[in-house]
């Protein structure tokens, strides 16, 4: 029991926009990457910080002593399937309009959990 996974599939937000925060907290321990997303101003912030929560959940249900110590091991924005949608462009063409999904997940280590 090594590692222990969380992941958001299908959120409704773009990969780019979640993808600066993963490699900000990859490393960190989970407690310095919860407070470091808390603090920030940003709706792929949050959505990581639940991904973040789950995954100390998960390690908490499956064992893992001290959860606040753990450390993230990997953190991933992953583009997800698009809704592909057409507007109306000038004489009589059309534009693509491609709502992104994104898929994220959060791998914690836990050495210790037994």
């Amino acid at each position: 029991m090594a590692e222990i996974k969380a992941t958001h599939r299908f959120a409704r937000i773009s990969a780019t926009k979640v993808r600066p925060f993963t490699k900000i907290i990859t490393g960190m321990t989970v407690q310095d990457g919860l407070n470091q997303l808390r603090f920030t101003p940003n709706r792929g912030a949050k959505m990581l910080e639940k991904v973040l929560k789950s995954a100390v959940a998960n390690a908490e249900d499956r064992g893992a002593r001290n959860v606040n110590s753990l450390k993230i091991k990997d953190a991933r924005a992953d583009g997800g399937p698009m809704f592909k949608r057409m507007r109306p462009g000038y004489r009589g063409m059309g534009y693509m309009i491609k709502r992104r999904f994104a898929h994220i997940q959060v791998t914690v280590d836990a050495p210790d959990a037994q």
